[in-house]
């Protein structure tokens, strides 16, 4: 990689308010942008319009400002673009790649049972692609009655049309694709033009991002990510994926823990080089 030409991102969800897990990911997205002389980007994903608030976005700069980050350029809030991942769609469904699924969580685990077997992926049970299945007379009749549906990708076709696909970890080494062990993955609802897997492989391409910086709880994601970024003719970025924080149990930091909040920290008298010491923030070389 040209370290000269490195972009790294931070990106977010404005769900609630940042905790010592999402400081050191911060910091470390940053820091890896900074020790090439590359530039630093942040980005709001806030395509989920029910748990997202205004109050945490803005919670987000503020608390990221005071701990000393500094981002280039304007901060890209997804929901601003929705339009960027219909196109996206567009073009996957121009390949045959979707399909509208209109089981609920129930009858999916219904027809698991009835199966008698649950093969499991990173997310947990695999979608048994029932509605890959369904007569084209009976699926366009229940989008024409406006029953709510899925878009999901028909992965068996998708790996097909893509081929063979690596992709490289800084610190793992190259990795062959494995999007299969996804299964048939969402990548729309019928309100939300867009999922995160394919939000975030768009953005980072449109953002120019050469280094994708997050924790190893988003590893596997990038199996499908790798794949969608063959589907749509996007470049690939490198990945490095950093150890998770976790508390004095072994749990990992998360939201819930208001103590652990950058906010609660600050309002109980920290200071920003304290905050960044207990998210045990020390910078790794490139």
């Amino acid at each position: 990689m040209n370290q000269a030409s490195v972009i790294t991102r931070f990106a977010p969800s404005p769900t609630g308010y940042l905790h010592l897990g999402h400081a050191f990911s911060a910091l470390f997205a940053q820091h890896q942008a900074r020790a090439a002389s590359g530039r630093f980007l942040l980005r709001l994903e806030d395509i989920d319009t029910v748990r997202c608030r205004p109050e945490f976005a803005a919670a987000i700069l503020d608390d990221l400002a005071w701990l000393g980050l500094h981002w280039d350029g304007p901060v890209r809030t997804q929901s601003e673009h929705l339009d960027d991942y219909r196109s996206a769609l567009d073009r996957l469904q121009g390949r045959g790649l979707l399909y509208p699924c209109f089981c609920t969580r129930k009858e999916i685990a219904a027809e698991i049972a009835r199966s008698g077997h649950a093969p499991h992926g990173p997310d947990g049970v695999l979608y048994p692609g029932t509605c890959r299945f369904l007569d084209p007379g009976e699926r366009q009749h229940r989008l024409d009655s406006g029953q709510p549906y899925a878009l999901r990708l028909d992965m068996r076709e998708a790996v097909a049309q893509a081929g063979p696909l690596m992709w490289r970890d800084l610190d793992a080494g190259v990795q062959i694709a494995r999007p299969e062990i996804f299964g048939d993955v969402v990548l729309a609802r019928k309100d939300t033009p867009t999922s995160y897997h394919l939000a975030v492989v768009w953005d980072d391409a449109l953002q120019g991002i050469t280094l994708v910086t997050r924790g190893n709880d988003l590893f596997e994601a990038s199996h499908v990510h790798r794949l969608l970024q063959a589907l749509l003719a996007l470049p690939v970025p490198d990945y490095r994926h950093h150890a998770l924080l976790t508390d004095a149990e072994g749990r990992r930091y998360a939201k819930r823990d208001k103590a652990l909040t950058i906010a609660s920290l600050r309002q109980s008298g920290h200071t920003p080089g304290q905050v960044q010491a207990l998210a045990g923030f020390i910078p790794l070389a490139m």
